[in-house]
C-alpha cells in the first residue's frame, strides 16, 4: 500500500498525459500501460502480486471495470495469473496465446506448410547447434533409448510420439527457453495440420531408413559435441522432410479447408 502511495502523483500525471495524448485512448489500455512500464523499469518481478483492483482504480483515475479488463486482457495474454481471493500475480504463461496465435495466423494469412517447416527447421538448426555446447550426459542417454525405440518399435504411430520427443529433448538440451516455447507452438500447428506428415515421408523403407539414420546422425555429433556436425544432420533432416511436404502439397494430400482440420 505504501509503495503505491509514493507513486500516486506521478502515476497519476501520466495517466492524465497519456489520455491528454489521445482522445481516442481506452481506460484499460492505461492500466495496460501502466502495468507494463513497471514490468520494463523491474518494479513488477515475476510472482509479484499486484496491487488491489481499487489502488490502481484510484492511482490511474479509472473505474473498477477498467482495471478488471485490463487484468483480463493481461490474463488471456499469459502475462498474470488471477487466484481466486487471493489477487493477481505476475506470471510468465504464454504457450497457450503463442500456440492459438500461430494457429489463426496460419489459418488467416493462409501460409503454406511448406513455410512453416521452414521456421521450425531455423529454431530447430540452433537449437541443436547450442545442444551440442549444453547437452547433458543424461539427456544423450535419453536420446540414445529413444533411438533404439525408433529402431526396434513396429507401431508407426509410437515412432512418431517417439519422433517428437527426440526433437523436443534436443530443444530442451538448447537450454534455451525461447526455442523451446517457438518449437512448442509451431510442433503444436504441425500437429494441428499435417499429422500424418511423418507417414507420407516414410511410405517407402528407403524413406524410413534414411530418417533413421539421420536421427542417429544427429545424436552421434551430439554426443561428440561437434556443432557443425550436428548442424548439417539437422539440415539433411529437414531437406528430407520438406521434400516431401512439397511433394505432399503438390498431390494435394494436404485439406483445402483447413479450418475443418481445426480442433483446438
Amino acid at each position: 500500500m505504501q509503495a503505491i502511495a509514493e507513486n500516486t502523483a506521478s502515476d497519476r500525471m501520466r495517466a492524465s498525459e497519456a489520455m491528454n495524448a489521445s482522445l481516442h485512448t481506452k481506460a484499460y489500455e492505461i492500466v495496460l500501460e501502466y502495468i507494463k512500464r513497471k514490468i520494463i523499469n523491474g518494479e513488477f518481478q515475476l510472482g509479484d502480486k499486484l496491487p488491489p483492483e481499487r489502488e490502481l482504480a484510484e492511482a490511474l483515475n479509472v473505474g473498477r471495470n477498467s482495471v478488471r479488463e485490463a487484468l483480463r486482457v493481461l490474463n488471456i495474454m499469459g502475462v498474470i495469473t488471477s487466484e481466486h481471493g487471493a489477487g493477481n500475480y505476475i506470471s510468465c504463461n504464454f504457450q497457450k496465446n503463442l500456440v492459438e496465435s500461430m494457429t489463426m495466423m496460419f489459418l488467416l494469412e493462409e501460409l503454406d506448410y511448406e513455410e512453416v517447416s521452414q521456421l521450425r527447421e531455423a529454431v530447430e538448426l540452433k537449437a541443436v547447434e547450442l545442444a551440442a555446447e549444453r547437452i547433458t550426459d543424461a539427456q544423450l542417454e535419453e536420446l540414445n533409448s529413444i533411438l533404439s525405440e525408433l529402431q526396434t518399435s513396429s507401431d508407426e504411430s509410437y515412432r512418431a510420439v517417439m519422433d517428437k520427443r527426440l526433437h523436443y529433448l534436443i530443444a530442451r538440451a538448447s537450454q534455451n527457453v525461447m526455442i523451446l516455447q517457438i518449437l512448442d507452438a509451431l510442433s503444436d500447428v504441425i500437429d494441428v495440420f499435417v499429422c500424418n506428415m511423418r507417414g507420407k515421408i516414410i511410405t517407402s523403407m528407403g524413406n524410413r531408413q534414411l530418417l533413421q539414420r539421420l536421427h542417429e546422425r544427429i545424436v552421434e555429433a551430439l554426443s561428440c559435441r561437434d556443432r557443425a556436425a550436428a548442424k548439417q544432420a539437422m539440415r539433411e533432416h529437414f531437406a528430407l522432410v520438406n521434400a516431401n511436404i512439397i511433394k505432399a502439397e503438390r498431390e494435394n494430400i494436404f485439406p483445402k479447408d483447413r479450418g475443418k482440420r481445426l480442433a483446438l
